[in-house]
């Protein structure tokens, strides 16, 4: 499953995000990187271990993790820690996959969706398109600010470079509680039915209470 999911931060929050960037320290992309990435990774990365960085990254991590689609699609357990990162002209990230577990002992995360918080505005760089090969479809994104790219971390993908501007933006990794891809995209399916027949039903009524205990089962076999 692969989805954009406007406005997971508003305009307000948007504005005040690229206002703490600004005080931000900015070090090498490469440091995060496995030891196949790090030979096409072009970027910085900020530091958010001062009080700007950890506001910055508490504000996105609330957004994230509120967003009810984001809960509805990917059905988080875990997340690994927020990235934000800055690609300005002659960078980008080449063609690569990402790691299968991320951190280490019990904070190893399973990485089974990734997801990009674009942070720039498609007008504010050129190039710099998150390009995904998904489904045999090689998937081109550069969505508005405030957008998200939620997609499988078992797909190949890259940032094309960027020729002029620069691109800030986001990123982290999701653990599901549920494994399969396909089961997810079932209980997906019907969260959302479920939430189309809430207009027109009450909750009460032999049609919400049947979609709940669908919803309720299929959730006990998948997990």
């Amino acid at each position: 499953m692969l989805l954009k999911i406007a406005n997971v931060l508003t305009a307000e929050t948007l504005a005040d995000l690229r206002a703490q960037l600004d005080l931000l320290t900015w070090k090498d992309g490469t440091e995060t990187a496995g030891r196949t990435a790090k030979q096409v990774k072009r970027n910085l990365q900020a530091d958010l271990s001062s009080r700007s960085g950890v506001k910055v990254r508490d504000t996105l991590s609330d957004a994230i993790k509120g967003h009810p689609l984001i809960r509805s699609a990917a059905r988080p357990a875990r997340y690994t820690k927020l990235l934000v990162s800055k690609t300005e002209e002659g960078g980008g990230y080449g063609m690569h996959i990402d790691n299968a577990f991320m951190g280490a002992g019990a904070d190893a995360i399973r990485t089974d969706l990734s997801f990009t918080l674009f942070l720039s505005a498609p007008d504010e760089y050129e190039g710099g398109e998150l390009q995904i090969e998904h489904a045999g479809q090689t998937i081109r994104a550069k969505p508005d600010a405030g957008d998200l790219i939620l997609y499988p971390s078992t797909s190949l993908h890259q940032v094309r470079p960027v020729t002029s501007g620069t691109r800030l933006v986001c990123v982290g990794w999701i653990e599901s509680r549920i494994k399969r891809a396909e089961d997810r995209e079932v209980l997906f399916d019907v969260s959302n039915l479920k939430a189309e027949l809430s207009k027109q039903y009450d909750s009460q009524s032999p049609e919400m209470l049947i979609t709940a205990k669908i919803l309720s089962n299929l959730l006990r076999r998948f997990s």
